[in-house]
């Protein structure tokens, strides 16, 4: 365990750091900044003890975004309506641009006149942006799921 510890803070670390700076983008005020930063640091945390416990990309995605749409909905107070956009700004250090990048590059690879194993190369292609779209849909349901349900009081 002790092992994992370096590679977690990293993971956070620079989760905070991409959490912090989407959130500059998205023209949160400078108090919001930091919580930003925390929710980007807990989702990378949790995704990375997710995979390194042999979770698919897309379960531990999953996993951290719930994890941190409830953390960050406990702190609704503190927030206000900005609650769900720093949930938001959190888990988007979570979307995975690699694969994005490979399948687009894939896509690219087939529309030459004459591709190279134009078949391995389209299944490939389109086995990056399943990734793509399964992850992109697991952060999105794992952040509305706890929005939904905690947004009602009586729950």
């Amino acid at each position: 365990m002790l092992e994992l510890l370096p590679h977690l803070l990293h993971q956070a670390l620079f989760g905070a750091f991409a959490a912090a700076g989407f959130g500059v983008l998205f023209n949160f005020g400078f108090r919001a900044l930091p919580w930003c930063a925390g929710a980007g640091a807990l989702a990378l945390a949790v995704r990375t003890l997710g995979q390194d416990m042999a979770w698919s990309l897309e379960g531990a995605s999953f996993a951290a975004a719930i994890v941190t749409s409830c953390a960050v909905s406990i702190l609704r107070r503190q927030l206000g309506p900005a609650c769900n956009a720093v949930a938001l700004s959190g888990c988007i250090p979570m979307v995975p641009g690699a694969f994005f990048g490979q399948a687009l590059l894939g896509f690219f690879a087939l529309t030459a006149p004459n591709p190279d194993d134009a078949v391995v190369t389209a299944i490939m292609a389109v086995e990056h942006i399943l990734r793509v779209v399964f992850t992109l849909g697991a952060i999105g349901a794992g952040l509305a799921i706890p929005a939904q349900l905690l947004r009602n009081q009586d729950f």
